[in-house]
C-alpha cells in the first residue's frame, strides 16, 4: 500500500507539473464520487464492436457467427463478454408508434433474438444509437427527443451496452443531450452499460461520472500508428477522472486489421491495457491470424487492465521519442511500459523515480510479452527497443 500511494502522490504532481490542477482532493472526487448508479464497469469493459473492421456492413449471421467464435477461441473465458453492434442495425425509419426497428433484410430474426443467441453462449449483447435525430451514417434514427422509448426497447430485447453517438445534433450540448439517456437506461428496468461517444468535445471526463460507464476522450481511432499514438495522448490528459465504474476511453482496438506493424498493434494493446480503456477487439475475429490471436489474448497485459485498483495508467516521462508509461497495481505492484515511439532502434530507461519508487527499493520485474522473471533488480529498468516497440512489465518490490 505504501508504494501504491507513493505512486499516486506522484501521479498527482506529474500531472500538476503539466498544468493540469489537480490536486490529491481532486483526484479522490473524481475517482469516487457520483459514479452512475448501476452498479457496471468496476473494470473497463472487454468485448468486440462491428465498426472498426465492418463499418455499415453487418448483418445477424455476421453476429452470430462472431459470438461463436468469441467463445471457440477462448476469448469469451478470459474475460472478453460484449459483441456490440454498431452503426446501421436498423431500419431507415421508426414504426407508426415511434418505435425502432431492426433492418429487416440484414436481421431478419429480430434483435431480442439474437441477444438470445448471444446470452446462450454466456455472452452480453451491446447495441448502438445518436443522441442526435440521425445517426452518423444517417442510415436509422437518432434518439434524441425518445430517449425514454428507446431505452425501455433495448431493455425489452435484452440488450446489455449502449454506445451513444453525438452526430446530427443540433447544436445541443451534449451536457444536455446524454443525462437525458442516462435516465431513461436507469429507469428502463434493465442494467445497460452506457458508454458516451461524444468524441472529447467537451472534455467529458470532467462531468460524465455520473452519466455513463465510459466517455469518449478522442475522435475515431483509424488503423495508423500516427492515429493510435495520437489517440493515446489525447487520452492520457485525462487520466486522474478515471475508475471503477467510469472510465475513459480513446476508442477501439485496431489489432488485427492489418494496417500496421506487430509491434505496433503490441503497443497499442499495451498501452490501452495500462489506461484502463475498455477493451474493444475490432477486427474480424472468426479469420484472425495466431499473431493477432497471441496479441489480444495475453492474459497477463489483460490482469493489468482488470486490475482491481482501477487505477489509470498514464505517461511519467519523456525524452524526445523515448518514453516511460506507469501506473499502480493492487497488492504493491506497478505496471511500467518502456515505449521507443521514434523510428530508430533505443534504449528506454525508467528510474525509480520516475515510477515513484524509493531508490534502495529491490524488485522483480515481470515481462509480460516475455513471460519472463527478472529478479533483485534495483534503482532502473532499461532495455533495448526497436522502432515503435515497446515492453510492459510489473514490478513487485520485494
Amino acid at each position: 500500500m505504501a508504494v501504491v500511494l507513493a505512486f499516486l502522490c506522484i501521479f498527482v504532481l506529474s500531472i500538476n507539473a503539466r498544468g493540469g490542477g489537480v490536486t490529491a482532493a481532486r483526484l479522490q472526487t473524481h475517482l469516487s464520487a457520483n459514479l452512475l448508479a448501476n452498479g457496471l464497469g468496476q473494470t473497463p469493459p472487454m468485448g468486440w464492436n462491428s465498426w472498426n473492421h465492418f463499418n455499415c456492413h453487418i448483418e445477424e449471421k455476421l453476429i452470430m457467427e462472431t459470438a461463436d467464435a468469441m467463445v471457440s477461441t477462448g476469448l469469451a473465458a478470459i474475460g472478453y463478454e460484449y459483441i456490440n453492434l454498431d452503426d446501421c442495425w436498423a431500419q431507415l425509419h421508426r414504426d407508426s408508434q415511434g418505435n425502432l426497428l431492426p433492418n429487416a433484410s440484414t436481421f431478419p430474426s429480430g434483435i431480442k433474438a439474437l441477444a438470445n443467441y448471444v446470452h446462450d453462449k454466456g455472452l452480453k449483447l451491446g447495441i448502438y444509437s445518436d443522441a442526435g435525430t440521425r445517426t452518423c451514417k444517417g442510415t436509422m434514427p437518432g434518439s434524441l427527443g425518445h430517449e425514454e422509448q428507446d431505452a425501455k426497447t433495448f431493455a425489452s430485447w435484452g440488450i446489455d451496452y449502449l454506445k451513444y453517438d453525438n452526430c446530427n445534433n443540433h447544436g445541443i450540448s451534449p451536457k444536455k443531450r446524454y443525462p437525458k439517456m442516462s435516465e431513461a437506461l436507469l429507469n428502463s428496468g434493465r442494467a445497460i452499460f452506457f458508454s458516451l461517444c461524444e468524441w472529447g468535445q467537451e472534455d467529458p471526463a470532467t462531468w460524465a461520472a455520473g452519466i455513463g460507464n465510459s466517455w469518449r476522450t478522442t475522435s475515431d481511432i483509424k488503423d495508423n500508428w500516427k492515429s493510435m499514438t495520437s489517440r493515446a495522448d489525447e487520452n492520457d490528459k485525462w487520466a486522474s477522472y478515471a475508475g471503477p465504474g467510469g472510465w475513459n476511453d480513446p476508442d477501439m482496438l485496431e489489432v488485427g486489421n492489418g494496417a500496421m506493424k506487430t509491434e505496433e498493434y503490441r503497443a497499442h494493446f499495451s498501452i490501452w491495457a495500462l489506461a484502463k480503456a475498455p477493451l474493444l477487439i475490432g477486427c474480424d475475429i472468426r479469420a484472425m491470424n495466431n499473431v493477432t490471436f497471441e496479441l489480444l489474448s495475453n492474459k497477463e497485459v489483460i490482469a493489468v487492465n482488470q486490475d482491481k485498483l482501477g487505477v489509470q495508467g498514464k505517461k511519467v516521462k519523456k525524452d524526445g521519442d523515448l518514453e516511460v508509461w506507469a501506473g499502480p497495481l493492487s497488492d504493491g505492484k506497478i505496471a511500467v511500459v518502456l515505449w521507443n515511439r521514434g523510428p530508430t532502434e533505443a534504449t528506454v530507461t525508467a528510474y525509480w523515480s520516475d515510477i515513484g519508487l524509493e531508490s534502495a527499493t529491490v524488485v522483480s520485474a515481470r515481462d509480460l510479452w516475455e513471460h519472463s522473471t527478472q529478479a533483485s533488480m534495483k534503482g532502473q529498468l532499461s532495455t533495448n527497443l526497436k522502432p515503435h516497440a515497446c515492453r510492459m512489465y510489473v514490478l513487485t518490490p520485494q
